[in-house]
């Protein structure tokens, strides 16, 4: 087991600072979270990546805002500029419930204190560095800055916002995965540079954001609606949308402009998917992999949930209408090399409590390592959000085959016992039939693996739901695929004698989806012998496609009406229908059916108990 020092990990103080001999900073990160080295951590891949480039970084954990400000002021003004992450969720997800109820824990924090980050830490943060910094540039990034870069619609305040840039005064906004642009972004900062002379030195690096008074647009620019008018027409805010995804979902996108006030948001096209060795250079950096020794003898969940896993690639294809990891991460997918993923399942090993299991091996969908289009040309002149919705493209290679040899690598080494796949499997891609045998082959060979050796006695899918003009919305395959996979789940548990669970989610009131889809989900599911566990009430969320239509009524791509249930009722009346087996929610259930004119569900329900 290896043994660390304090200087191990980034300085979170001034005195850890001066066990290093180092006077002052490159870079201050401040973060939302509590600093756990570890890949899976935003601000810790961030300070480690600027490290490598011989810059010298601290870090700011959960800064106390409401007192004297000491935690802002404490490790002095940096020499290139302050960076700000809420964290590695949307802090406004991460701290109220879809009733916008208040959670009562915190899974990034110490013992999970629901109490150590303000709402907003990204403005908040920001606005408390330009007080006391005014003239030193911050750097913004992080899922809460990236899905908020234009005008978008907040649940929460239930209004539409302006580009975060203008909410938190923040000089430059980082979006997506940040370590391309942060490395170009300290190459090219002066120590000392004002803020007033920031721009002229990087407005042209990719995969950034700013704010600029007087912006002309060029040839190529995409223009969207301003802000304002955003306001007064939804259809236009459904309009801009569409372009926005599409953008984020090309190899070669335009620059974006938008007018906002007297401003102009500029968002620059992103940088290509990153490479195996860049994205191997990330992931090999000397983390601890350990949170840090300020928390001794406090638990912090997120970190449980993930030390035992490896995560072994990035982006997803799926274009699901309600997850934003296609527009933070983008849907091509950038798969570290094999020698990159087992030198870090050894250093799982290395941890004093490791007892053999792997808790996932995985990443945003557990089955698309090394999955890209056969014509690359194809792929660069494609907008579409989804490579398998409506279906799956011609031009996806759909190969199982090399992530099918990390699994037996993983699993030969001398220690490991189990590696099991906790990442979302999409059973739409190992259904998929191509035109190449030995890919068919292969998916057939990746289904039997996966269920005989890699589920932990639970196997978790998203059918999301079983209505098919509900799915299209959310752009989910049909709920037949979900029956047909079942079955093969089934029958290879029966015949290996295993006792092993499918575990469905489902999401009630998205939009599309009326109380007649829940009252037949709950038939359904019910004849499928489920009682449903992993469910949740749809909760809109900034730059998806689900949230767009949730508040404008109107579908992006169609501008066609869309239902959405807004009300408290409407969405209570929709979630019962996933608890139909309990005793308390029988007699709304049959009443709300005999409403809807549906005795027959009555019947599937609670056969002849229902009329009573």
């Amino acid at each position: 087991m290896k043994q660390y020092r304090l200087t191990d990990w980034l300085p979170t103080t001034k005195k850890e600072m001066e066990l290093r001999g180092w006077d002052e900073v490159d870079v201050i990160l401040f973060s939302g979270d509590a600093y756990v080295d570890h890949p899976s951590f935003g601000a810790a891949v961030i300070g480690r990546i600027l490290e490598a480039e011989n810059l010298r970084v601290a870090i700011v954990p959960q800064p106390n805002w409401r007192d004297d400000l000491r935690d802002f002021k404490k490790m002095g003004r940096p020499r290139l500029f302050f960076g700000i992450t809420a964290g590695c969720m949307d802090s406004m997800v991460n701290r109220y419930t879809a009733n916008k109820r208040l959670r009562s824990n915190d899974a990034y924090t110490p013992d999970a204190r629901p109490d150590m980050r303000p709402e907003y830490p990204t403005i908040v943060y920001t606005q408390i560095l330009k007080r006391l910094f005014p003239d030193v540039p911050v750097v913004v990034g992080g899922i809460e800055a990236s899905m908020r870069r234009l005008t978008h619609y907040d649940y929460w305040q239930d209004s539409l916002r302006p580009s975060i840039l203008v909410d938190s005064g923040a000089d430059i906004l980082v979006y997506g995965m940040g370590e391309k642009p942060i490395i170009e972004l300290a190459r090219r900062i002066v120590p000392g540079t004002p803020t007033s002379g920031l721009l002229p030195l990087v407005k042209d690096v990719p995969q950034i954001a700013y704010l600029a008074r007087q912006m002309r647009p060029l040839q190529g620019d995409l223009v969207l609606h301003p802000h304002e008018e955003c306001l007064q027409d939804k259809k236009k805010q459904a309009e801009n949308f569409r372009h926005i995804e599409e953008e984020s979902n090309k190899l070669t996108a335009c620059r974006i402009l938008q007018q906002t006030g007297g401003q102009t948001v500029v968002i620059n096209p992103p940088y290509p998917p990153m490479t195996e060795q860049e994205l191997d250079h990330s992931y090999d950096l000397p983390y601890t992999r350990l949170p840090h020794p300020k928390y001794k003898g406090k638990r912090i969940p997120a970190y449980d949930m993930i030390k035992f896993s490896v995560n072994i690639h990035r982006g997803c294809f799926g274009g699901c209408a309600f997850c934003t990891i296609s527009a933070h991460q983008g849907k091509f997918i950038a798969s570290r090399s094999k020698e990159s993923i087992l030198r870090e399942v050894k250093a799982i090993m290395e941890l004093p409590d490791f007892k053999g299991y792997l808790t996932d091996l995985g990443g945003p969908s557990a089955n698309m390592y090394r999955m890209k289009g056969n014509n690359a040309e194809l792929c660069k002149r494609c907008k579409r959000p989804s490579c398998i919705h409506p279906v799956i493209c011609p031009n996806l290679n759909t190969d199982h085959r090399p992530l099918l040899d990390i699994y037996r690598a993983v699993d030969a080494l001398p220690g490991i016992k189990k590696s099991f796949i906790g990442s979302g499997v999409r059973y739409d891609l190992l259904l998929h039939h191509s035109k190449d045998p030995y890919i068919n082959e292969a998916a057939r060979e990746y289904t039997r693996q996966l269920i005989l050796h890699h589920v932990s006695g639970r196997l978790k899918v998203a059918p999301e739901h079983t209505a098919d003009r509900v799915l299209r919305i959310m752009r989910k395959p049909s709920f037949s695929l979900f029956k047909s996979f079942k079955e093969i789940f089934d029958r290879i548990n029966h015949e290996a004698g295993l006792r092993q669970q499918l575990i469905p989610y489902f999401i009630s009131s998205h939009p599309g989806c009326h109380e007649e889809d829940m009252a037949e989900l709950a038939a359904i599911t019910k004849q499928l012998d489920f009682h449903l566990e992993q469910v949740q009430d749809f909760t809109p969320t900034p730059m998806t496609v689900s949230t767009e239509i949730w508040y404008t009524g109107l579908h992006p791509y169609t501008l066609e009406p869309v239902f959405s249930a807004k009300t408290q009722r409407e969405k209570l009346a929709q979630r019962q229908f996933f608890f139909w087996y309990k005793q308390e929610e029988r007699r709304n259930i049959v009443n709300e059916l005999r409403r809807l004119g549906r005795p027959d569900l009555i019947d599937k329900l609670y056969g002849g108990k229902g009329k009573r």
